[in-house]
């Protein structure tokens, strides 16, 4: 039975993305001879976040108001376009942005079956018109569809006048956001370009 509880542990832990059988032992193990206060405040930590964190209400970022921090304190006037919320942590270690993001939650993906109705492009569009937006970055992955739905934006913005530019590719293609260090997001940031 002993087992059978820690065979649960660790596959609960293997669960997660990119955690294999010996990391997830090894997390379950660290679970099992720690104290069990540290047990517990993990434990409520997850159930916490699962009931607290939502999305915010203007950006589609994970935060656990009906605004989260950033819409609610920065220049609306740019805004960071991203594929996912994991991507807007990735972007603020840089520390040198100023402006807020819009998570559209995918990209357009034929393959996939996912077209421009399928991830939050209206909802962009809008809020490009009621904050009076000066500049949108196109910050979705190097990759196809990140590069297609950065493209198809782009189309729709140009006849609104809203410059459009798109983070430089100091980021290898076919990588994503979250994995790029501060420098090399930093960089990307500060050399974007137009796009035409």
């Amino acid at each position: 039975m002993q087992e059978d509880v820690i065979e649960k542990l660790i596959e609960n832990f293997r669960s997660l993305p990119g955690v294999g059988y010996k990391t997830a032992q090894r997390y379950a193990f660290s679970i099992i001879e720690g104290d069990k206060e540290r047990a517990s405040r993990f434990a409520e930590a997850i159930k916490e976040a699962k009931e607290k964190i939502g999305f915010c209400q203007v950006c589609g970022n994970f935060t656990d108001q009906p605004i989260c921090k950033i819409c609610q304190t920065r220049d609306r006037k740019t805004v960071c376009v991203v594929k996912e919320p994991k991507d807007v942590i990735a972007l603020e270690k840089i520390k040198t942005y100023n402006g807020v993001y819009h998570v559209l939650f995918g990209t357009i993906s034929p393959l996939n079956h996912k077209g421009p109705d399928d991830i939050h492009i209206k909802e962009l569009l809008t809020r490009i018109e009621n904050d009076k937006v000066n500049e949108v970055i196109m910050a979705t992955n190097p990759d196809v569809e990140g590069d297609a739905t950065a493209m198809y934006i782009a189309k729709l913005l140009k006849p609104l006048g809203v410059k459009v530019t798109r983070i430089a590719q100091g980021i290898s293609i076919g990588s994503d956001l979250e994995y790029a260090d501060e420098y090399t997001l930093a960089k990307a940031l500060e050399s974007r370009r137009d796009m035409d």
